[in-house]
């Protein structure tokens, strides 16, 4: 393999630093979140800020130089820069991804090789989602032998990130039906991303089409990924728990504009008999009930990171199935809050809150976009089966 050329990035020491950069950033990106969505701009400067500072490198094993973050520092990291832009937060959730199947099944020389690009501030991106197929875990892409490598043929929709992209990670099947990870680099002969995502919400994301027309892939950037799924493993718990990351941010953030909406602009209702909007006794009762719902929300986020930490030191199938189930539980509960905040919201502020022009609609639309990415109505039947008999939930990358 020939290193492609290097940029300047940081290392992240530890999970403190990791925490302290995602805070930072946070504060940063959430200034002009609303003008992003609002001319649908794509966040290149921030992705690249975050690549710079060696955050998204975080969970590279200290073997290689990386400073392997625990799960609960990757979620709460998740959790801030969704709190300010949960699009920015969507966009590295692949490549977070797909460092892990390097993890699990990467060869010593696949993982030296990406690694060493991901802590030079390369990102990948994905292309998995197929659109047309008789449902949506139906993969057609198709790696064919071809002379000493392969090559790929296929389409692929809602590729989050891969405009984005350094890498384009691609899943598809061999000619024995089995799953692959092919890792493609952007500028790849044969490869096309087209920026055509129209979603009503998480509109910057970069989620477009990925054509791949005989795309030539050495069988050095092919990994196994079906291995993964052949043992315990917390690939799916793992990449669920970002996605849970995300809601719970879009619903912390819609809670803390209401407020500020609120503090700032409302008016209060005449029957109140108070000056301002936040002196409303019913107001303020919301306001309770809405915190209480988002600080579930956190807690269970924040205990689906340990359960998957506690897993990672004694994995087996028992403990592999707490920490799914676990993060199945927080995935359910912050995909309902982020829902209700998004709406809730207008409830709160006022009539002045739905005016275009605020762009508060963008928490709705973001939660209700990004929280289709998986039915949690699943998630329930499995929560449900290990309650009541212990059923383990099945090894997928959804649960």
């Amino acid at each position: 393999m020939t290193a492609s050329p290097q940029v300047r990035a940081d290392r992240v020491r530890d999970d403190a630093h990791a925490r302290e950069l995602a805070a930072e950033f946070a504060r940063r990106f959430a200034a002009d979140a609303a003008d992003r969505d609002t001319h649908r701009r794509l966040p290149r400067a921030e992705l690249d800020a975050l690549s710079r500072s060696g955050l998204l490198a975080g969970t590279v094993p200290r073997e290689h130089g990386g400073a392997e973050l625990s799960t609960g520092t990757l979620v709460e990291v998740f959790r801030l820069l969704a709190t300010a832009d949960p699009n920015i937060a969507q966009i590295p959730q692949s490549h977070i991804a797909y460092i892990n199947v390097l993890r699990e099944n990467g060869t010593a020389e696949q993982q030296r090789y990406f690694f060493a690009e991901v802590l030079a501030g390369k990102r990948f991106g994905n292309a998995q989602s197929e659109t047309g197929s008789p449902t949506v875990q139906d993969i057609r892409t198709r790696l064919i032998p071809d002379g000493v490598g392969y090559r790929l043929d296929g389409t692929k929709g809602y590729s989050t990130g891969a405009l984005l992209a350094d890498w384009i990670p691609v899943l598809a099947k061999d000619p024995q039906d089995r799953l692959r990870v092919a890792y493609v680099p952007h500028d790849a002969p044969g490869l096309t991303v087209v920026d055509d995502w129209g979603g009503m919400g998480q509109r910057t994301t970069a989620s477009g089409t990925v054509r791949l027309d005989g795309v030539p892939v050495p069988a050095e950037h092919i990994v196994a990924h079906h291995l993964t799924f052949d043992r315990p493993q917390l690939h799916g718990a793992l990449a669920q728990a970002v996605h849970a990351a995300i809601d719970t941010g879009i619903a912390r953030g819609a809670l803390e504009e209401a407020a500020e909406f609120v503090r700032n602009t409302s008016r209060p209702w005449g029957e109140a008999g108070v000056e301002r909007a936040d002196q409303d006794p019913l107001t303020i009762q919301r306001f309770g009930e809405l915190t209480v719902r988002v600080r579930a929300a956190e807690a269970l986020l924040a205990e689906a990171g340990a359960a998957i930490d506690r897993a990672r030191q004694d994995l087996d199938d028992a403990s592999a199935a707490a920490a799914s189930i676990s993060v199945a539980t927080a995935k359910a509960a912050a995909d309902g809050a982020a829902v209700e905040l998004g709406s809730a919201l207008f409830e709160v502020s006022g009539t002045r809150s739905a005016l275009d022009t605020a762009n508060l609609h963008r928490h709705w639309r973001n939660a209700r976009t990004h929280t289709l990415h998986d039915p949690v109505r699943w998630k329930i039947q499995h929560i449900g089966r290990y309650a009541l008999t212990g059923e383990h939930p099945p090894r997928t990358g959804q649960i």
